[in-house]
């Protein structure tokens, strides 16, 4: 019997990643299979060419991750390192103890050991005399060695050193985040900005098209003419060059984007947010500058970085005391394992600086130096940090004014475009007086996007001065 088989030319499809065929197929199952095989391939296709989808927050938080932008990688690094210093530092108050096994064949000269010649020693042994060079002989040595430091101020300023330089390296750490996080903030900005920037464009070219197609219909009327028609024309012409260029600025903000991120520059990504204007609570100079010299990561850090070398000072000048040192080893010892008898050696050492050339003095004034380095940079981070909260406050006031006139004005475009529209449509007016509502109308939209723009950029500035970019982008 023969089965229902019957010869089609062929069932195929053709995906960029993949490519199916058969040239027989049972009756009845070729468009059921072709079918589901296309909708599993859309749909791995939609998967894979779907943008992500992108948040301010989730955007900072990808960036400020231990594993996110370069920046903050090199701040973990920075940490560790700081910390392994310390365990360095606080290795000089351990014990240190070691164990050694030593199995030796010598032969010595006697005469290099100051013996000299030993002809003239006579012993009451007929045959006998003292050698001047002995051996082969084995010496077997297995033994425990260590030693413990009392007292050294010296080490234990500098292990205290070492513990505020780890507090130093956290809080560079923290004021990375904060640096990396309101970078982000700012090309996430800039992209949704460029963002507006095609719509507004697009709105435009609708806008000109919709123009352009009334003054054709005005001139078919016995209303209009030809030249409104071409100006028409020179405006969407214009128009449409304008949303090329937008295009391209978007495709270049979001590539600063994805490399302020640290992520792959081929990624196709969709922001979320939007220009919106978001009020900010009010606060005054003093309160700004309050919580910015308390939260502030960068001063925290050079708070801690000042501590170091005042630590570190101290340490220098300690040196000039006695150290206190205790030392200690049992093994056996013997010409061989089975004959080897314990010895011991217990001890304490007291090192008493008193001359080396001047090299603590110098050590010393270089430490206090750094010191004084270190006071004055902290001094001027604060009249900085005080710079940095009067710019912003005044930049946020500044915007805060540029968005609510931007808004009358987009309000007032609107209005006269719509008036001018039905002024031409009723014959009243020519369509240079269009053109012109419409090219003032692009204008604030400009503005607008500007000021929405330039007050979200105020506001992580303020909070950037105020140490609160990631609490703010929450």
């Amino acid at each position: 019997m023969k089965l229902p088989w019957r010869r089609i030319s062929v069932c195929s499809v053709q995906t960029p990643g993949a490519w199916f065929s058969s040239s027989f197929v049972r009756r009845g199952t070729c468009s059921l299979a072709c079918m589901a095989l296309l909708a599993v391939l859309a749909a791995a296709q939609n998967v894979a060419e779907a943008p992500l989808d992108l948040s301010l927050k989730r955007a900072v938080d990808l960036a400020t991750s231990s594993e996110g932008s370069a920046r903050m990688q090199l701040a973990g690094e920075s940490l560790k390192q700081a910390q392994a210093r310390s365990a360095e530092a606080r290795a000089a108050l351990l014990p240190d103890i070691e164990a050694s096994f030593n199995d030796q064949s010598r032969t010595e000269n006697l005469a290099a050991l100051g013996l000299g010649d030993l002809s003239h020693l006579s012993l009451p042994i007929p045959g006998f005399s003292i050698p001047t060079f002995v051996g082969p002989f084995t010496t077997t040595d297995a033994r425990l060695t260590g030693s413990q430091t009392v007292f050294d101020f010296s080490s234990i300023r500098r292990f205290q050193a070492s513990k505020a330089a780890i507090g130093a390296a956290r809080a560079d750490t923290g004021s990375t985040a904060e640096q990396v996080a309101a970078q982000v903030a700012l090309a996430y900005l800039a992209g949704v900005k460029a963002d507006t920037d095609v719509d507004s464009a697009r709105a435009n070219v609708t806008l000109s098209e919709a123009l352009v197609h009334q003054a054709e219909l005005q001139k078919e009327a016995g209303t209009g003419t030809g030249i409104e028609i071409t100006r028409a024309r020179v405006q969407l012409a214009n128009d449409r060059q304008h949303l090329l260029v937008a295009e391209n600025a978007r495709h270049s903000a979001h590539l600063q984007l994805l490399r302020a991120m640290n992520m792959r520059l081929d990624t196709d990504i969709h922001l979320t947010d939007k220009l919106q204007y978001i009020a900010v609570d009010a606060v005054t100079l003093q309160q700004a500058k309050a919580q910015a010299l308390k939260e502030r990561p960068d001063l925290q850090a050079q708070h801690e970085r000042e501590a170091n070398a005042r630590l570190s000072a101290s340490a220098s000048k300690l040196e000039r005391l006695p150290s206190v040192h205790a030392f200690g080893d049992y093994g056996a010892i013997g010409t061989a394992i089975d004959n080897s008898l314990p010895t011991r050696t217990v001890g304490i050492s007291v090192s008493i600086p008193l001359f080396d050339g001047g090299r603590r003095d110098a050590r010393r004034e270089e430490a206090a130096s750094q010191y004084r380095s270190e006071r004055i940079r902290s001094t001027d981070l604060q009249a900085q940090i005080e710079l940095d909260v009067r710019l912003a406050l005044d930049a946020l006031k500044s915007a805060d004014d540029q968005v609510k006139v931007a808004r009358d004005g987009l309000d007032l475009a609107e209005n006269e475009l719509t008036q001018a529209r039905r002024r031409y449509e009723a014959g009243v007016a020519i369509s240079l007086e269009v053109t012109d509502a419409q090219t003032r109308l692009e204008r604030a939209r400009d503005n607008q996007t500007e000021a929405l723009y330039n007050y979200n950029v105020a506001r992580i500035q303020l909070a950037q001065a105020t140490g609160r970019v990631r609490t703010v982008v929450q």
